[in-house]
């Protein structure tokens, strides 16, 4: 007779994988009922700050039947995408409330909330709990390599930052570079969302890789894909940054002041910061004022030590930078580096032109022979004759 299965998606094994290798420590197993119940009652774990219950639930009829039929003793396959991944041994399987998790998650319900759209997709009825193991090389490579860097360098402190860069501009790009002043190794979390929302990872990456290769020193930063799977998302972000970044083996996480989880919020009847609740997780969290661009001073400033008004005020939005780029056009070079523009609009809009060397050879100044130029080459040479300035 063959084994049951459970199917997951890859978000649930990339979570399964994370604690697994204790990069959420010190939750290292999934929890059973009383154990679900105590942590989203008091937001602790082994008297560490964790938002709500690490559970596994999965969707479907398929698993929903499964899940019900299942016995202590039991192990089962789990398969993600037609394969086998891991395997779970089972202790006991117990009923959850969706509605209320979706709470303990996002603080909110509410179907309109794209966290709350996503979660309710994929979140099911019955919980399951038990010793697993699960196969998912992304993270073991993450470790191994943020090890080799430590080794290389000498690192005696790591700060760490957990940013989109989508698109990456120059407000990110001053962060990266205050960070780097303060510690001997910077490793950048890249987030890589299981939604298909903004630039494409590898563009995003790629944008990152050209900027810290050709402007920042080298061996001083390491970047990282990070999967932010659903326990990373709502208000209680900061925390689980906090907590990974930990683990990872860094000392410091630098966060904007927009940083989704930081603020304010009521706790037994007292107004807490968030930082009180992660003085238990061993890590500095450092906080960074917004960046501007200041048309008096004519340079990148933080709102708390330029004296001009707002009116003066360039602000880094990046979904509005972002429509810019995806309807083709090239930011300014004071909201985008311009080599960083070119290797996205080149990876957005590939063949974009007809004729491609025709338009080079007939537009930009150059040597007069006949040279193979790409589409990147190209808008670096574009963005170039915006900013000539003795006709403007």
């Amino acid at each position: 007779m063959s084994r049951k299965s459970l199917y997951i998606d890859t978000e649930a094994l990339s979570t399964l994988a994370l604690v697994q290798a204790g990069l959420i420590s010190p939750v290292t197993r999934l929890m059973n009922e009383a154990e679900a119940k105590e942590v989203d009652r008091t937001q602790f774990y082994k008297g560490v700050p964790f938002p709500f219950a690490f559970i596994l639930a999965p969707k479907g009829k398929r698993n929903h039947t499964v899940l019900k039929s299942l016995q202590p003793g039991e192990e089962i396959d789990l398969i993600n995408e037609g394969k086998k991944v891991g395997t779970l041994q089972v202790e006991e399987t117990f009923p959850i409330d969706p509605t209320q998790r979706l709470c303990n998650i996002y603080g909110t319900s509410d179907p309109s909330h794209p966290g709350v759209k996503n979660t309710t997709s994929r979140l099911g009825e019955i919980a399951v709990c038990g010793p697993y193991h699960v196969d998912y090389p992304l993270i073991e490579d993450n470790m191994k390599r943020i090890r080799q860097m430590i080794t290389k360098t000498g690192a005696k402190f790591v700060t760490s930052m957990m940013i989109a860069a989508n698109p990456l501009n120059r407000a990110h790009e001053r962060m990266i570079r205050q960070a780097i002043t303060d510690a001997d190794l910077l490793v950048i979390f890249l987030r890589k969302p299981f939604t298909n929302e903004g630039l494409r990872y590898d563009i995003r990456y790629q944008a990152l890789v050209r900027f810290v290769d050709n402007f920042i020193p080298r061996n001083k930063v390491l970047i990282l894909p990070f999967e932010n799977t659903y326990i990373f998302a709502g208000y209680n972000e900061l925390i689980l940054d906090a907590i990974l970044a930990k683990n990872y083996g860094c000392h410091q996480l630098v966060v904007g002041k927009n940083h989704g989880g930081l603020g304010l919020y009521y706790d037994q009847n007292r107004l807490n910061s968030v930082f009180d609740h992660c003085k238990d997780i061993e890590i500095d969290i450092k906080t960074v004022d917004e960046y501007v661009y200041c048309d008096t001073c004519k340079t990148l400033v933080s709102t708390q030590t330029c004296p001009h008004g707002q009116h003066h005020h360039v602000h880094y939005h990046s979904g509005s930078i972002m429509k810019l780029i995806q309807s083709g056009l090239i930011p300014p070079p004071i909201l985008v580096r311009k080599e960083v523009s070119a290797s996205i609009l080149a990876a957005l809009f590939p063949e974009r032109f007809e004729n491609l060397q025709q338009m080079h050879y007939s537009l930009m100044p150059g040597s007069g022979l006949l040279e193979q130029q790409s589409e990147e080459q190209f808008y670096l040479k574009l963005i170039e004759l915006y900013q000539t300035s003795s006709l403007t």
